[in-house]
């Protein structure tokens, strides 16, 4: 069983952030969720990936590459806009729906980096459903290393050649197109050998393993892919030829404040429903937040969360001013999913045996946020690029 998406409770401090357009956007996204997504959670989790034309119903709402230019197949709004999608998202408790990934990384590669032929041929089918993209970082052994990246590609005549694998890579499965890393320099140049190319899915050479088994987050499409000799032409490089790490260090920051958006929201929408919860369960003869113990305890989370939610809004005002620094985005990544994770555990602690069951939210919400605190860089890595601006 599924729960339907719930409202999380009004913060302590009213947040600033939103105009009516923006909630007006916010109740389509919700009742996109509620209708679309809801409803086929556990489908999506038993097949590991979503039906391919929840990516089409979703462009036809206009809710892909949003703050993508009218004339790419967006709206032209502000990133507020990609806050709102992820924040219904993890009020829904879905985890299946790669949607900002697509929108709000692949897109902003290639409209910040690429050319005006690569913008007009991926923005408009990215922004219509019609083509699905993933970003091809990770490579079995490299994790976090992005310097590590062993896929090569060589250039032959007027085509690059790609040799390698990739792993972990969210909405490979389904994906049409990947943004894939590779080393396309000689010798021993560190980052200054990595390139990002951009990589049909129906190139000769180009193939995907199953969706991986994860812990969490079964129905969001994470695969393998494999490149065997796959030719792409040289106007499939994006941008300039040894700027990868570049480009990719100017994405992550944004992508972290993906992460932290995902965690606060999450952490709000668990704790909304163990106050209802505890609010209904009853022992001993009176509902369990009636307990002194309970109480004390939803103060404490209430408290954290609210901490949070300043400090991402904070945040967030900065993003829109691009004044946002990397310290402060991965302090927020790193602050916020480790919260995200203290939330959820004395959440399921609080529906004692039933928290343990698959048919309550909280369950899934419990497998579901671990992979947060490693994804877009481990935590770890997070404390090591905040103890660099010391």
């Amino acid at each position: 069983m599924q729960a339907a998406a719930i409202r999380p409770l009004a913060n302590m401090l009213p947040r600033h952030l939103f105009n009516a357009e923006h909630e007006a956007f916010r109740e389509t996204v919700r009742k996109f969720y509620e209708k679309e997504v809801v409803p086929n959670i556990a489908k999506y989790e038993q097949q590991q990936h979503v039906d391919r034309d929840l990516w089409n119903k979703a462009g036809a709402m206009g809710l892909l590459c949003a703050t993508m230019p009218e004339q790419y197949g967006g709206s032209g709004v502000d990133r507020l806009y990609s806050m709102i999608l992820i924040e219904e998202q993890a009020y829904a408790m879905d985890s299946s729906t790669g949607f900002s990934l697509h929108s709000d990384i692949v897109a902003n590669y290639i409209f910040n980096f690429g050319n005006e032929e690569q913008k007009s041929n991926w923005l408009l089918k990215m922004a219509s459903g019609e083509t699905v993209t993933a970003i091809a970082m990770t490579e079995p052994g490299t994790g976090s290393d992005l310097q590590a990246v062993r896929t090569t590609a060589v250039l032959d005549g007027n085509d690059y050649v790609i040799n390698g694998s990739k792993i972990f890579i969210t909405n490979g499965y389904l994906c049409d197109m990947a943004i894939v890393v590779c080393k396309t320099g000689s010798g021993d140049k560190g980052s200054a050998n990595l390139s990002l190319l951009i990589v049909e899915a129906d190139r000769a050479g180009f193939s995907k393993g199953k969706p991986l088994n994860k812990i969490g987050m079964k129905g969001q499409d994470t695969c393998e892919l494999f490149f065997d000799n796959v030719r792409v032409p040289k106007e499939n490089l994006l941008g300039m030829e040894g700027m990868g790490f570049m480009m990719l260090m100017k994405e992550l920051a944004w992508e972290r404040m993906l992460v932290a958006i995902i965690c606060q929201a999450g952490a709000e929408a668990a704790f909304a429903h163990t106050v209802q919860y505890t609010k209904q369960r009853q022992a001993f003869g009176k509902p369990i937040s009636a307990f002194q113990n309970t109480r004390f305890k939803l103060a404490e989370l209430r408290t954290e969360i609210d901490f949070c939610r300043t400090y991402l809004d904070r945040c967030m005002e900065l993003q829109l001013e691009e004044k946002l620094g990397i310290d402060a985005a991965a302090a927020a990544k790193y602050k916020i999913s480790e919260m995200f994770s203290k939330v959820v555990d004395e959440c399921l602690q609080l529906h004692g045996g039933y928290g343990y069951m698959m048919e309550y939210p909280i369950a899934r919400a419990y497998i579901d946020n671990r992979a947060n605190r490693i994804y877009a860089g481990t935590n770890e890595i997070m404390k090591e690029l905040i103890s660099r601006s010391l």
